[in-house]
């Protein structure tokens, strides 16, 4: 049961409560429900930036690679990939890509930044960096946090501590904290007053949000207290996955709930459709590796003692 209203007049109380907790927990003035990750992440670009700007952000980064080449379609800027090894931007690669408008470029609008980022956090020094320079140019950072829950437990901080490296926030309450639906998008009051007007424009003015929002309340409350457990699951799974001949993977590396590994021979089709079937056979639905040829398990909420010792067997059974 939730007590719902109309969100786009502001009035629905389990919206309006759940966005005042997320901005307590994340240390911002102010915070918006939006429908996804990428939505969230969107709506920052076109509340931040001008169009005909440019972006800066991670060459691996979700934004640049899994949202479908939005930036240029709803925000109306282009985007340049930055090295990011790890997550990581350099001062030096900042500055070597930095730029003012002037007859053959655009000028700089905003700098991304991302954490977790694959299966590592990326640390507070780091980010530190990356937001000196960006304060420098006087420009703002935006942080694609979706898993930044995950990220807070690998680095043994609070996640305001994250959320204070960057001037715009978006976190995922679906993922890692097991919302069905429902992102976050934080920042200041201005900001958020300005992106709640433009997530209407991109269609995100939803009604009755508050059925949606209870449980994002949930797990913000809840569930963010049990991701440790997930990483220590994960973390199993890639020691044991280590042991299979011919995988290729650093335990070491998997520092959340996210195991990337790959496996040479299923860089064949017909190999990689039947890893597929044996995991289907074992009710464990997997995609065939990406164009890299890596394979990801995600560990989760609905992922126990027992689902982690399924995955091994059917992972004995596919990759040999």
């Amino acid at each position: 049961m939730a007590d719902v209203g109309d969100d786009v007049y502001g009035d629905d109380p389990t919206v309006n409560k759940l966005e005042k907790l997320a901005s307590k927990i994340l240390g911002k003035d102010s915070a918006l429900f939006v429908p996804s990750g990428t939505f969230g992440n969107q709506l920052a670009l076109f509340t931040w930036c001008r169009r005909g700007t440019e972006v800066l952000l991670g060459e691996e980064s979700h934004i640049i690679q899994n949202e479908a080449g939005a930036a240029s379609i709803i925000a109306g800027v282009q985007t340049r990939p930055v090295p990011s090894p790890n997550g990581v931007i350099s001062e030096k690669s900042l500055l070597d890509r930095l730029r003012k408008q002037n007859l053959h470029a655009p000028s700089t609008s905003l700098i991304c930044l991302e954490n977790a980022y694959g299966s590592r956090a990326v640390s507070l020094k780091a980010m530190d960096e990356v937001k000196k320079t960006a304060d420098q140019w006087n420009i703002p950072v935006h942080l694609d946090g979706a898993r930044i829950f995950n990220a807070a437990i690998a680095l043994g901080c609070d996640v305001k501590d994250i959320a204070a490296r960057a001037d715009s926030v978006m976190i995922c309450l679906s993922k890692g904290l097991c919302a069905p639906i429902g992102s976050i998008l934080a920042g200041s009051r201005k900001f958020i007053q300005e992106a709640r007007n433009k997530r209407k424009i991109m269609g995100g003015g939803m009604r009755q949000a508050g059925i949606l929002c209870a449980a994002g309340i949930i797990a913000l409350e809840g569930q963010s207290k049990k991701i440790f457990d997930d990483h220590i699951r994960a973390k199993k799974i890639a020691v044991e996955l280590a042991k299979i001949p011919g995988i290729s993977i650093k335990p070491k590396e998997v520092e959340i709930n996210m195991i990337f590994f790959s496996w040479p021979p299923a860089t064949n089709k017909k190999i990689a459709d039947n890893i597929v079937k044996i995991f289907n056979k074992h009710k464990i639905i997997i995609n065939p590796p990406d164009n890299n040829g890596l394979f990801r398990f995600v560990t989760h909420y609905w992922i126990g003692d027992k689902e982690v010792n399924d995955i091994l067997d059917a992972s004995r059974e596919a990759f040999k």
